[in-house]
Parts: structure tokens; C-alpha cells; sequence
């Protein structure tokens, strides 16, 4: 809210009306000069818009002939921090200063204290068109571009929460970010956060920012099969400190507990819970259900069972558990060298009844495969010379294949998940993930975008490729009986 407590001197108007002259001439010979150069070989730019910036800078700090005032005030406090400005540049950058300062020289602004502290940078963003801001002033920073609607600064602070959610910082802001982006409703920056996130879990469940997670965001965490962690077992641990903390009312508590997938921890650890998790004995009738069935799930074949419980549902999907009975780990160093494989074991199922069952997995890496379109033929040709092939036609390409078969298959199908590591502001971090389909044994988009020759390649962590591969084993209905 804005009010008027002063009038426009007259010399200050004659100034502002002698600042619009110079930039207005100072446009037109820049247009002028792009006229004149067209088309001549001895053309050159004289650029001096680095000393006109610094000029501008020094308009705002000195006052020199300033024509309109900004007073900024808190709840806080009983002083106003005081801006001597120039109307002419504040409404070239925001349509509301330029409402506000339209009949009148003095404006009161009132803020809240974490954008008031900002004020000074974002008023010289409207004078010099950048400004350099930290993890905690995104958030504030956003607000002020918002309100003066200043959409150049707005889109530029969106983009910078977006390229640093990795950031580390001493109280986590991925979880703010998001919750901010919610109200606002900002779903690029919403869906990034949520993304990261979910990527990213096992890093927030140890920092301080967990327990700030709202129940929104915990519910729609725990609806998704993407997520990554070490284990279920890992998540339930999480989400019992995270109850213990927000003590939500029943029914919230009770829908939180219901979304872990107790299918995929083993008996051994769901009896542990059972006896030692004062949070599962406090809402225990909730999720009996639940926990008998889990029982009986690892009890039964996976085959027997799926006759009488529909087992094509979330619960018995696992999520993409970092642990060594679901896949394993592959550094390939200087991966545009050549073709690489490995192979690895991972338990046939979730189930218990399966558990001691081992897969083997063949895996083959390479940095160049060329489809069969691009592939060379010979020509029609006298000589016969077959086509030149470029390096660059080819793309990585990774093959998961079991390197057996086995009755045990029966009823199971194998989804396939990628997981790249980069190096994000100093730290390790999932960003790109690759799932298969369930028929295929690659994933069609593999690295597609990925230049694997450049040693800085974001792809690239010290010349090396950093996967996880994660094998999800899934059970299928095959024959219903009537219950």
C-alpha cells in the first residue's frame, strides 16, 4: 500500500524530463549506428554500456537529481529505510511504480522484514538490470519481482531455484522452495522440487528440512514408485520420526502409515516394527490389514497368492531401492572409449518365498551404437565404397538382458531403472533417470542428450559415468480364484 506525503519538486521534474530526453537520444543513435554499419566491411561497435550502467549505478547511490522518494517500512520497526529514485527507470522496469509514482513524488511502502532487507538489491536491479542473490534470498526476492511485477527478475529467480536445488545449505530450502512454489502456483518450479526430491530422498531424510515437509507433500511423496532410497524399511524409519515430531491428528497419521508398502520389508524387520515402533503400536488397527497381508505375502508363492489378492496395486510395486539385492552399482571410466558389460545378481522377488532366489544380469554399454537406419551399406557403385559414417551419428546405448531362464519367472516381469549421477554444486546426486518397459530390455531415450567427449559433460563426474542400475522384479495375476 502506497501513500502520498510530499509533492514533486519542480527541478526534479525538469531533471526526470532531461534524464527521458538523454536515454530516448541515447536509443535513437544506437539505432542510427546500427543503420550506418550495415553492410560496410570497416564497420565497428564502440560499446561503452558498461560505464553507462556504472553511471546509473552511481545515479542511485548518489541521488543526483532524483524525482520521486521511496520510503519502506516494517511492522518491525518505526524507521524507514529511504530510496532517492528516478521515476523514469522504476516504471521502464515495473507497471506499478509507474501507477504509484503517476501523481504523486513520495510513496510509503510497507514490507515484511525478509523482503524489506532485500529492498536495496532489487531497487538496483531496477537501475542496472542484475543483481546477485543467495539460497535464503530466493524466496523474498521472487515476492518483490511479483508485486511490482517486474517479470524479467521474476523469471529470472525461478530459474535459479531451479538450477540450484542441489545446492547443500545448513537448513535445506528444496522443501521450502516447493511449498512456496505451491502457493504461488508456479508448477515448473513445483514439479522440479518435486522431482529433485524424489530422486533425491535419502539425502533429505537426514537433513533438517525433513521435518518441514507439510503433509501434502509427505502424501504425494509416498504415492510415487520413483522414489529412491536404500530400502521401505529406510522410509518407514523416516516417516516414524517425521510423525513423532508433527504429532498430525489421527486420520492424517493413519493415511501416512497406510502409504508405506509393508510388502517389501522382510518379516523379520515388519515383527521388529511390530514390537518396537510406538507409532505402528499407537495405530496399529489402522494398518492391520495391511500388515496381515504383508505376512501373507511372504508366506505364500508369489503365484498362489496372486490368485486370491490383486497384486497388480501400488503396495506390491517396489520403489527404486538403492540396496545390493536390487541392483548394483557401475562407474565406467572414460565411457567414449568403447563398449564395456558387467553383470550382477539381484534376488528373484520380493517375496520371501523368493527372496533366495538370485537373477543373473548381463549389462553391455556403448558409447556409439549406431541404429540400423545410420548403419553402413554399400553403394550402387562401381567401386562399391560404403557410406561415410560420422562418430557423432551414434548414441549410447545400455542392454539389460537376464543371463538365464527359469520356471521362477512365471508371473514375474522385470522393470528396469537407470540412475545417473552428476556432480551438482560440490555433491553426488541423482538428476537423470531412465526407466524400461517391461518388454524391452533398453530404455529408448538412454543418455540421448548426453555428450559423453567432453570431459566437462554434466553427464561426467572425473571423466567417469556413474549408473545405478535397479531391477525391479513385479507379479502379474495370472489365474483369479473366487474368494
Amino acid at each position: 500500500m502506497a501513500r502520498l506525503t510530499g509533492t514533486r519538486p519542480v527541478a526534479a521534474r525538469r531533471w526526470g524530463c532531461a534524464t527521458a530526453a538523454f536515454l530516448l537520444l541515447l536509443l535513437t543513435v544506437q539505432a542510427a549506428q546500427k543503420a550506418d554499419l550495415s553492410g560496410d566491411a570497416t564497420a565497428a561497435t564502440i560499446n561503452h554500456s558498461l560505464t553507462l550502467l556504472q553511471r546509473l549505478q552511481e545515479l542511485l547511490q548518489n541521488g543526483n537529481g532524483s524525482d520521486s522518494v521511496l520510503r519502506v517500512r516494517t511492522a518491525a520497526s518505526d524507521e524507514a529505510k529511504v530510496f532517492h529514485t528516478h521515476q523514469l527507470l522504476l516504471s521502464l522496469q515495473s507497471e506499478v511504480f509507474e501507477s504509484l509514482l503517476r501523481n504523486q513524488s513520495v510513496i510509503t511502502l510497507h514490507e515484511p522484514p525478509e523482503t524489506a532487507a532485500l529492498f536495496e538489491k532489487f531497487i538496483k536491479y531496477l537501475y542496472c538490470g542484475g543483481v546477485s542473490i543467495l539460497l535464503h534470498q530466493a524466496i523474498p526476492m521472487h515476492q518483490l519481482a511479483s508485486k511490482y511485477r517486474v517479470w524479467g527478475l521474476q523469471r529470472g529467480v525461478a530459474d535459479y531455484m531451479k538450477t540450484h536445488l542441489a545446492s547443500e545449505s545448513s537448513q535445506g530450502h528444496v522443501v521450502a522452495w516447493y511449498h512456496y512454489a505451491v502457493r504461488i502456483g508456479d508448477s515448473a518450479l513445483q514439479e522440479s522440487c518435486l522431482q529433485f526430491l524424489a530422486w533425491n530422498l535419502s539425502a533429505v531424510l537426514g537433513s533438517a528440512e525433513w521435518g518441514s515437509v507439510s503433509v501434502e507433500l509427505l502424501l504425494l511423496l509416498l504415492e510415487r514408485s520413483d522414489l529412491v532410497l536404500h530400502s521401505e524399511l529406510e522410509l518407514y524409519t523416516a516417516v516414524e520420526g517425521w510423525l513423532n515430531r508433527r504429532q498430525p491428528e489421527g486420520p492424517v497419521a493413519e493415511r501416512v502409515l497406510r502409504a508405506i508398502r509393508y510388502p517389501m520389508i522382510a518379516p523379520s524387520q515388519l515383527f521388529r516394527l511390530q514390537a518396537q515402533s510406538a507409532v505402528l503400536v499407537r495405530h496399529y488397527s489402522a494398518v492391520q490389514d495391511l500388515l496381515f497381508q504383508a505376512f501373507q505375502f511372504h508366506a505364500a508363492s508369489p503365484l498362489h497368492f496372486a490368485k486370491y489378492f490383486d497384486v497388480n496395486c501400488s503396495m506390491f510395486l517396489p520403489r527404486n531401492y538403492l540396496a545390493p539385492s536390487w541392483g548394483s552399482q557401475w562407474v565406467i571410466n572414460n565411457p567414449a572409449r568403447d563398449d564395456r558389460s558387467t553383470s550382477f545378481q539381484t534376488q528373484l522377488g520380493p517375496s520371501s518365498h523368493d527372496a533366495g532366489k538370485r537373477v543373473t544380469w548381463n549389462v553391455l554399454f556403448s558409447p556409439r551404437w549406431l541404429p540400423v537406419s545410420l548403419r553402413p551399406v554399400y553403394s550402387d557403385s562401381v567401386s562399391g565404397a560404403v557410406q561415410p559414417v560420422r562418430i557423432e551419428d551414434g548414441r549410447p546405448r545400455l542392454v539389460i538382458t537376464p543371463a538365464m531362464s527359469s520356471p521362477d519367472f512365471a508371473g514375474v516381469s522385470f522393470q528396469k531403472t537407470v540412475l545417473v549421477g552428476v556432480r551438482q554444486q560440490g555433491r553426488v546426486l541423482v538428476k537423470h533417470a531412465y526407466s524400461f518397459h517391461q518388454s524391452s530390455d533398453e530404455a529408448a531415450d538412454f543418455l540421448a542428450h548426453a555428450d559423453l567427449q567432453k570431459r566437462t559433460s554434466e553427464y561426467l563426474i572425473d571423466n567417469s559415468l556413474h549408473l545405478h542400475i535397479i531391477i525391479k522384479p513385479v507379479y502379474h495375476s495370472l489365474i483369479k480364484v473366487k474368494k
